[in-house]
């Protein structure tokens, strides 16, 4: 914890104008993951998922993107988790990519909905096994006595679902529909680059540059 207040970087990769961004957020949005999967980023579809809950205290963790379609990002969880409760009370979410090697960060706000059975399953079914039976042996959030709880509902699973492993109704997915996309270039002595999208009526999008 020794000198926290002098740690700094400088950013000198990039930059970034309006009219690289173009006109499509969700287009842009892909290129950069793009770019982002090309430089080997680790865990490159992290992001932050930040919730308020009903009594408007924020909460945030990191989830993994699993698809980006009609507009949507899309990630799955434990609908009674405390992230499902708190989306069930408020759906307005923000969501937070960083990507540090390519000093880049998007922001996203929009609402959550949960996307469709059919959609939860097709991708559920394509988990490895051993993160099927973590669905079902997991109460998330809720408060356990010990680790051998989970050790002892995974093996319970395990043995009634030899065969095949259905999706809990209690898990599935999230789809974000955003509001605003901010793109964020780090550039040099704190000048960074903030190009901010926001969706107006008819689904149509307009953008402005940001102070940083």
């Amino acid at each position: 914890m020794k000198d926290i207040a002098h740690i700094r970087q400088d950013y000198l990769l990039a930059e970034l104008d309006e009219k690289s961004v173009g006109s499509d957020p969700i287009g842009f949005f892909s290129t950069w993951f793009t770019e982002a999967q090309n430089a080997d980023i680790p865990d490159v579809n992290a992001m932050t998922l930040s919730t308020v809950d009903a009594e408007n205290k924020a909460h945030g963790r990191i989830v993994l993107l699993k698809d980006v379609e009609d507009g949507q990002f899309v990630f799955y969880t434990n609908y009674n988790s405390h992230k499902g409760a708190e989306i069930a009370a408020n759906p307005h979410v923000s969501l937070l990519f960083f990507w540090k090697e390519l000093e880049r960060q998007v922001r996203i706000e929009g609402v959550a909905t949960k996307v469709t059975p059919e959609k939860s399953t097709e991708y559920f079914n394509s988990r490895p096994d051993a993160s099927k039976l973590g669905a079902w042996s997991s109460p998330q959030s809720q408060v356990i006595e010990n680790r051998n709880i989970l050790d002892a509902n995974y093996k319970q699973f395990s043995d009634q679902f030899a065969n095949t492993i259905p999706r809990p109704e209690h898990w599935g997915g999230y789809g974000v529909s955003p509001s605003t996309i901010e793109f964020w270039q780090g550039r040099a002595s704190r000048m960074h680059d903030r190009i901010l999208f926001t969706k107006g009526e008819n689904n149509s999008w307009s953008k402005c540059r940001l102070a940083p």
